[in-house]
This record gives C-alpha cells, structure tokens and sequence, in this order.
C-alpha cells in the first residue's frame, strides 16, 4: 500500500513540476467593456532555469487615450506616446538583479486604461527579456481552428458596452491552461488507480 501512495504522490509532483511550461505572458481585466476604463493587470512568469526576467515591453494594440501606471518598487516604468499624446506602449525595468524576476517566479504589472476601443478582443504584443540576453516576443496569433502558438500575443475579451460584464481573462492563458488541466486530471485518476490496487491488494493479502 505504501508503494502504490509512494507512486501516486511521485506523479502528482511530476505534474506540479510540469506547470511553468504552460506559462505564458497574460492579461487580465475584471470588467472590462468596450468603449469603458479598466485596471488591466500584465502576468509575468519567469520560464527560464538560470535568468531571470529584468524587462517587459507591451505593445497596445491601438493609441489610448489615458494610461496611468501603477508604481511597481524595484522597477521603472517608461511610455511612448503617440503624435496625439495617446500611449503606444509601456516598458518595465527592472532597477537591479534583486528587484528582477528570478527563475521559478513571477509579477504582475498593472495600468488602468481608457477609453477602450469598441472591439470585442485586443490582443497585446509583449516582449520580455531575460538577464542573460534571451528575448521572448509573445506576438504570435493562431489562425482559425488551429492550435495555440508557442508565444501568443495576451489577449484580453471586452464586453459590449451596456451588458453585464464578467472577468475578462487573457485568452492567450486558455490552451495553456486546458493543457495542464488535462495532465492534471490524467494525474488524479492515476493516483486513484494507484490507491484501489493497493488497497485491493492489502485486503487480499489479509484476507489469506
């Protein structure tokens, strides 16, 4: 019995110890709607073994009007601006190596932003770079019916102005998340296998 615990417990870890390769740069907004202001909160993991993340650089997908970044400690944050005065992109630095993004973590970064455009998905190119040099563009868009990228763009989902709106996740976490989702539940029954057979196994063993 104790094996078959020992078993189960090995690959529940196997799986924990998969999740950071289903990270990916994401974006959140509770509540967001078309045409309406939101605090728009930028995930940030860090997926590399010996470097850590010292700088993040997003894109908006059209000029906004209004971009207030919140004060992050240890990182300065800089953004460009279009002829109009309407904020193109926003870029994070982090000030030393113990304010940077070291292997096994993240951080979230936030701005509240608005008036948003009235389309239904805005879709953030980002670009995080690593102490060592490493530059991973997530820009990438799956085209229809086909599976997620390796590095796709945040997305966020903006609700019709006047509707109830619902969390706004980032659609580029969905295949990421499914996946870990799967192997997760693949996990469990496994680990329940386990346990039946060796509880299975004991009874018989007593009953002889």
């Amino acid at each position: 019995m104790k094996k078959g615990l020992s078993a189960a417990i090995a690959l529940l870890l196997f799986v924990a110890g998969t999740g950071p390769a289903f990270a990916h740069v994401t974006v959140t907004a509770p509540g967001a709607v078309q045409g309406g202001y939101a605090v728009l909160t930028f995930r940030v993991p860090n997926e590399e073994a010996s470097a850590s993340t010292t700088e993040l650089v997003v894109h908006l997908p059209v000029p906004i009007a209004s971009v207030l970044v919140q004060p992050h400690p240890g990182w300065t944050a800089t953004v460009a601006k279009a002829g109009s005065g309407d904020v193109t992109e926003i870029d994070w630095r982090a000030d030393d190596a113990a304010s940077a993004i070291a292997p096994g973590q993240f951080d979230q970064f936030l701005v509240s932003a608005g008036p948003l455009p009235k389309v239904s998905t805005l879709a953030f190119a980002a670009i995080q770079t690593y102490s060592d040099g490493t530059v991973v563009s997530w820009n990438e868009t799956a085209a229809p019916g086909s599976a997620e990228p390796a590095h796709p763009k945040p997305t966020l989902t903006l609700a019709p102005a006047g509707k109830p709106a619902t969390a706004a996740t980032s659609a580029s976490s969905s295949g990421g998340g499914s996946g870990a989702t799967i192997l997760a539940a693949v996990a469990l029954v496994l680990a329940a296998a386990a346990l039946g057979l060796a509880v299975v196994t004991r009874v018989r063993v007593g009953g002889r």
